[in-house]
């Protein structure tokens, strides 16, 4: 697989990052972290709206999109655009899996796997920390 990465990404300076984020938020998004399954504040979370990025505000995933994927975290089986999520190849861990960031800012949200519903048969499986859910939009 291709990584393909935005020309103009937002960048954000270290010390706003770690000033504005909980620490959890700065290790998953800046650090690839994963927080654990079943903790996080969006996994079974059923309100509708917009999820954007924790990071840079950019629209991700629509609730509409989301599912119960049985995982512990917060699922999708589509972007809510194309564009807005970045694919990469991720070979940490002995594994090799498909990275998710923001397109906007390079934040790390989480994986994308070939196991989810159709219409698209992926499943976005992120972590709440990056996420940011606008009930207000939708």
């Amino acid at each position: 697989m291709t990584s393909q990465t935005s020309p103009a990404r937002q960048t954000f300076d270290d010390a706003d990052l770690r000033g504005r984020l909980t620490p959890q938020q700065y290790q998953v998004t800046q650090q690839a972290g994963t927080e654990r399954a079943f903790t996080g504040e969006y996994w079974n979370c059923h309100d509708d709206g917009t999820y954007h990025c924790i990071v840079c505000d950019a629209p991700l995933f629509s609730s509409d999109t989301k599912y119960e994927s049985g995982t512990g975290w917060p699922s999708f089986w589509e972007a809510l655009d194309p564009e807005a999520v970045e694919i990469h190849t991720d070979r940490s861990f002995g594994m090799v899996r498909e990275e998710a960031v923001c397109a906007n800012c390079g934040a790390h949200l989480g994986h994308r796997f070939p196991d989810g519903p159709q219409p698209t048969g992926d499943r976005y499986c992120m972590n709440s920390a990056s996420l940011r859910l606008d009930r207000t939009a939708d």
